[in-house]
């Protein structure tokens, strides 16, 4: 975040910080958070330990470290594309309205030379250096996220999440067809359980920015729907993720250390959306709601079931 002196003042709501980066160093952190790192950290947690349980244990050094480097090169460059795409509203929301574009730090055809160049070498890279089956997949979750997502789901419908977020499930079974080169049912269970995990994570988060989505008419459920429609899917699709992930024990052939873990987790993760339903029956409503706790679960959920599937491969 930026630091404002005391000559400084607070730009309105919806205008762009007409800045450039006064070094190179600063226009390399630019570019840099052009790619969302924090995004690509979600993918890359979901990446390796699906390589673990491919490979019954410790993965082949090389191969893991080429899929996980080329990998964030694939994420990065759809999360570019991303940006550049979207960096109309960007400069209006006001949780975007610092990104690099909207602050005018990086050109648009900077941005989308960058991207592409990206996922060029992210292509080329896994192709090459790991199989051309892991290559596919990863240009396809680039294609799908800016193409199909960006473009044409995100501000026409509904249920733009719920089919945009396959992009993000993809890196599941590009580390397993990086270590396999081919694709089986392990893999499938996992990419459910993110595809359902995706939309509750994301709307919980739009409930907090609700506003923000509406401001410039991208129809989030959040925007459209009532908060108790919206929360009534948030538990339908919890549901649907904690049930998918116990189905990775008889598919995978996991001890039953994967159950155990699956079931507490989960158990976790519905109880603090009951939570979420218990606020609403109360009478709560807005930031009184309290979303952002389920949002934040979420994401500690996700990231121990996975470092559970890669702990349990050790131990098969």
């Amino acid at each position: 975040m930026t630091v404002l002196t005391k000559m400084e003042s607070v730009p309105p709501l919806g205008t762009a910080v007409a800045t450039a980066p006064r070094s190179l160093g600063a226009l390399v952190r630019a570019y840099v958070a052009l790619t969302k790192p924090r995004i690509i950290e979600l993918l890359l947690i979901t990446t390796l330990p699906v390589m673990f349980l491919a490979a019954r244990g410790l993965p082949p050094l090389w191969t893991a470290i080429a899929t996980m480097v080329f990998g964030t090169l694939s994420a990065g460059s759809a999360n570019v594309l991303n940006c550049y795409i979207d960096r109309d509203i960007d400069k209006t929301m006001r949780r975007t309205r610092r990104r690099p574009l909207a602050k005018s730090e990086v050109s648009p055809a900077g941005a989308l030379v960058f991207g592409v160049v990206l996922g060029v070498i992210s292509t080329v890279g896994l192709g090459l250096a790991v199989n051309w089956l892991a290559a596919a997949l990863s240009l396809g979750a680039i294609l799908f996220y800016v193409l199909v997502y960006s473009m044409v789901l995100k501000r026409r419908t509904v249920q733009n999440i719920v089919w945009g977020g396959i992009a993000g499930c993809m890196p599941v079974l590009i580390g397993w067809a990086g270590i396999t080169g081919s694709l089986s049912w392990a893999p499938v269970v996992l990419f459910g359980v993110v595809f359902f995990w995706t939309p509750p994570h994301t709307w919980t988060l739009a409930m907090r920015y609700r506003e923000d989505y509406a401001s410039v008419d991208v129809p989030m459920l959040p925007v459209v729907a009532t908060e108790r429609r919206v929360v009534r899917e948030v538990i339908a699709y919890t549901w649907a993720t904690v049930l998918c992930s116990l189905l990775l024990w008889p598919v995978a052939g996991t001890s039953l250390l994967y159950p155990a873990v699956a079931a507490v987790l989960g158990a976790a993760c519905l109880w603090e959306v009951y939570r979420l339903l218990g606020r609403l029956n109360a009478g709560k409503t807005g930031v009184d709601l309290r979303p952002m706790r389920f949002f934040h679960w979420s994401n500690i959920y996700l990231a121990l079931l996975f470092l559970t599937v890669a702990v349990d491969s050790l131990l098969v």
